[in-house]
């Protein structure tokens, strides 16, 4: 349980928070939204003690552990499967207990013989892996996780969301992905014009509450407005009149003391148009029996692909990390050349590129205009200046180096380069990787408006859900075309793994139902006997330490009362106004105990019950 009050933040003149507040509670999983710059992943650092606010009060039990997506690369031990057993909480790091990590690891992407390599001979995406799942075996109270679908790709996804579900101890999780944190979360967390609000429920719900609150923000401060005119027209009217005198005046300390609310400042969002190129044609691109291999004589990514590019079609690319996605992308853009088959184009089709290594290409010594112009030099300044408008560099904004740009500002440029010149096919390779909620889902609007064709390689299973007509798949060591919605594709084939999972289940259900594995029930209900005890232990301690804290409150309480009323008799002005702060000070903390206890013995009597079920399966299984 984590609880935060009046929390300040700034870094020189910009304000991150001003007097922020909220509470997770036992057994929540928090959606954390917010602009990119607003300030999640520095709550995320204060809460991990990493920074300190500048005033106010993170409340976190002595006990509580936290686990975090930790970007600083460091391993120690020979092997990944090592590694990973690492993290195991302290008295589980017996044999038996590996079996844990290897679940997890294999639900990361990674293969059995993946085990046994050293870490630091993996790619920097399997190493991020690694250092989630080493948090996700840490089986900590509370899971922070800061943008952890950046380097899964969609199977991995789709196993990170399922074990999300499950998670029966707290989660804030910042990601762009809005359909997977409504899948995963229980409520949502909106950093908004520095304040923190909380609602149960899904994304759309505190949007919506943000919303009508500033709404009827406005419409109070233009009715106060408007009376503010009409006393100020009453007074300049009547105040020279000994008749109205009083009135007046009433009307001047009237006017005083009312607060005037100011005019809520705009927050920009990105906002743009692809430029569609004329195109009469039925089909942009036509790709023959085409095969493709790093090695001559290796085996192939690729192998006897044929499909064709209608004018208007959605074709999303999609599978696991390091199965040629990107290659195809380049293989259609023209950066590679196929080892067989053709790739046919029209000779009206104008393309544009938004590829994965693009970002290295921009010139750090240029500025963002320059960068744009340099896209195509014909394009006036001023020109050039609406696009870095529209991409959120407005004004001075425009003249930033590259080199001082966060990573999303760089792909809003790369977005603003493919905006300078008409095209007819967009060919996009994970566009929304570095973008915030907001800006991916204008993103996804200015996609959907586009009149010419679209490529994307992607692992959102929101875009796919919203774009995708058809489907190359890259799946069980072969790629295919498929001719369909993406829901089309997991009614009708489905991810091999998770096909050979659910078979994987239903034999071992079938074997249980003959004959169960008493070893094996013993040994999982001896886990969970230990599972019960720490975290029923850690509850009841809090629950415990609250209750002696609340006494020796009320203890205090009670004296600083004889105090006072001793200090009364003397007549002792300056001690009455130190004790009656203390006393003030000392209910204060005594409500927010109380409130915390009755939140743990809801969440003690919860948990309770959900043991108690999880021990009633098992001994039924027997």
């Amino acid at each position: 349980m984590i609880q935060v009050s009046n929390l300040d933040k700034s870094y020189g003149q910009q304000v991150i928070f001003d007097k922020a507040g909220f509470t997770v509670n036992p057994g929540e999983r928090v959606g954390l939204v917010g602009r990119n710059g607003h300030g999640k992943t520095t709550l995320f650092r204060m809460i991990l003690g990493q920074e300190q606010p500048d005033s106010g009060i993170i409340s976190i039990p002595d006990d509580y552990r936290r686990g975090h997506l930790s970007q600083h690369i460091r391993f120690t031990e020979a092997t990944v499967l090592k590694e990973a057993c690492l993290s195991l909480p302290a008295g589980e790091g017996g044999k038996d207990e590996t079996y844990k990590a290897e679940t997890i690891l294999m639900g990361l992407g990674f293969s059995t013989d993946d085990f046994s390599l050293a870490p630091m001979d993996l790619s920097g995406g399997y190493q991020v892996r690694l250092n989630l799942a080493k948090v996700l075996v840490s089986d900590p109270d509370i899971l922070l996780l800061d943008e952890p679908t950046n380097y899964l790709d969609i199977v991995s996804l789709r196993w990170l969301a399922q074990f999300l579900r499950s998670w029966q101890k707290e989660l804030i999780i910042i990601t762009h992905d809005r359909s997977f944190m409504d899948s995963v979360t229980t409520h949502t967390m909106a950093i908004h014009r520095f304040k923190i609000r909380k609602v149960a429920g899904p994304t759309e719900k505190v949007y919506q509450q943000l919303l009508l609150e500033e709404e009827i923000y406005e419409k109070t401060r233009m009715n106060n407005d408007k009376k503010r005119k009409e006393t100020e027209q009453f007074i300049n009217r009547f105040r020279a009149k000994a008749t109205k005198a009083r009135a007046v005046q009433s009307r001047i300390k009237a006017l005083q003391k009312k607060e005037r609310l100011e005019k809520l400042s705009e927050i920009k969002n990105l906002e743009f148009r692809f430029n569609p190129a004329p195109f009469t044609g039925r089909q942009l691109m036509e790709v023959k029996n085409l095969s493709f291999g790093f090695d001559h004589d290796g085996p192939r990514l690729i192998n006897g692909l044929s499909f064709y590019v209608g004018k208007t079609d959605r074709i999303a690319i999609i599978g696991k990390n390091g199965k040629g996605k990107t290659t195809l992308l380049n293989l259609i853009a023209g950066e590679l050349s196929p080892l067989h088959g053709t790739v046919r184009c029209h000779r009206h089709m104008k393309p544009a590129y938004f590829g994965q290594t693009n970002i290295v290409r921009l010139n750090l010594h240029k500025t963002v205009e320059e960068e744009i112009m340099d896209a195509d030099p014909e394009h006036h300044r001023g020109a050039a200046r609406n696009i870095c408008g529209a991409m959120m560099f407005p004004g001075d904004h425009a003249l930033k180096k590259i080199s001082v740009l966060s990573g999303g500002e760089k792909s809003r440029v790369l977005l603003g380069k493919l905006l300078v010149s008409p095209a007819n096919m967009l060919l996009l390779d994970e566009p929304t990787n570095h973008l915030d909620m907001e800006s991916t889902e204008s993103l996804l609007e200015a996609i959907d408006d586009f009149g010419g064709a679209v490529i994307i390689v992607t692992h959102s299973e929101m875009i796919l859900h919203a774009l995708a007509t058809r489907l190359i798949v890259f799946d069980d060591g072969k790629v295919t075309l498929f001719e369909g919605t993406y829901q089309d594709f997991l009614d009708r084939v489905g991810w091999k793994n998770e096909n050979e999972a659910a078979q994987s289940n239903a034999r071992v259900a079938g074997t249980a139902n003959r004959a169960p594995n008493k070893k094996l029930l013993r040994r999982i209900r001896a886990e969970l006997i230990n599972e019960k005890s720490r975290t029923l232990g850690a509850l009841q301690k809090r629950i415990d330490k609250v209750e002696e804290e609340i006494i020796s409150l009320e203890e205090k309480t009670g004296q600083d009362n004889r105090d006072i009323l001793e200090a009364s008799l003397k007549g002792d002005g300056e001690t009455i106004k130190r004790i009656s702060k203390a006393i003030h000070d000392s209910k204060t903390k005594i409500e927010s105990l109380f409130s915390e206890l009755e939140l743990l013995h809801v969440g003690l009597e919860s948990k309770t019950k959900a043991f108690e079920e999880k021990f009633k399966a098992i001994d039924n299984s027997v």
